[in-house]
């Protein structure tokens, strides 16, 4: 099963879209036709890569749009990116979301006390490759963080790519920390402080920061595509998401491969990149 992109709009400006499409070429929605599961069997999942490590802009899966194209996150009217908290460049790993789920917003967790922030669960690719925005990658599940965003659980699943080299050698959270010795305390630390230099508090985290190991997090994401299951058809409320797809054959959003081209075809065309402003390698300083 492979996937591709085609980008629409000029890339920097809030206009840029990502849309993907399958094998056969045919337009996708990455949230509702990305199968969860690359091998059930053996629970390697797929990811949609959102954030090339060492990026800044915040790019994510725009969930109440037609499809579901990758766009940049606008707040306060300009283009989102992430601050550096020091020692720290943009994200610190490939940053993305698993497919097929969702964190209902008007479920609350029982670990964490809060309700689900209305996105797919979230991941952190800890591969040594800088994947490509877009890219679909085939991932073992190694342990989750519990972020509190703003009052909203975020579960952050650690995943490796299996293609990456030393895949074999990670199974469980433990072998992060042992043989990525600081990456996990690293992790924690972005999390808690990214939001700092828009003038927000510290992000805070249940289990006292602790991450949860492989057969917790596996659990949490299977969860997610629950909720997921009930939202696609329509046994919940989508609000304000967007549930079209050309894949998921009993669901009432289902639509044709021509309804879903019609959709890209009115996006703008693709153009030239405008610049990122240079205010977004700004590093900011903070005592811990």
């Amino acid at each position: 099963m492979s996937f591709t992109i085609e980008e629409k709009g000029r890339p920097n400006t809030q206009e840029y879209r990502v849309y993907f499409k399958n094998s056969e070429g045919k337009y996708i929605s990455p949230f509702h036709d990305v199968p969860i599961y690359a091998n059930e069997a053996e629970n390697i999942f797929h990811a949609i890569v959102e954030v090339p490590r060492w990026t800044n802009a915040k790019m994510e899966i725009a969930t109440k749009d037609p499809l579901n194209p990758l766009k940049q996150d606008v707040k306060k009217g300009n283009l989102r990116y992430v601050a550096n908290v020091f020692p720290h460049k943009g994200y610190i790993w490939n940053y993305g979301a698993i497919p097929q789920t969702w964190e209902d917003p008007n479920h609350k967790d029982s670990d964490t006390g809060c309700c689900g922030d209305n996105d797919p669960i979230d991941i952190c690719d800890i591969g040594n490759k800088v994947c490509s925005r877009g890219e679909v990658i085939k991932v073992k599940v190694l342990g989750t963080l519990a972020l509190i965003d703003e009052g909203e659980t975020d579960w952050k699943v650690i995943v490796i790519n299996t293609e990456d080299p030393e895949a074999g050698s990670f199974n469980n959270i433990d072998d992060v920390r042992r043989l990525k010795p600081g990456y996990l305390e690293a992790t924690v630390d972005w999390f808690k402080r990214y939001k700092v230099p828009d003038g927000k508090p510290e992000n805070q985290f249940a289990f006292n920061g602790e991450f949860k190991d492989r057969d917790f997090a596996i659990e949490t994401v299977q969860s997610t595509h629950d909720f997921w299951k009930a939202l696609i058809s329509k046994m919940t409320n989508a609000g304000e998401l967007n549930c079209m797809n050309t894949s998921v054959s009993d669901s009432p959003f289902c639509c044709s491969a021509g309804d879903a081209e019609a959709v890209v075809k009115s996006a703008c065309a693709f153009g030239a990149e405008e610049p990122i402003p240079s205010s977004v390698d700004k590093w900011f300083y903070y005592d811990k």
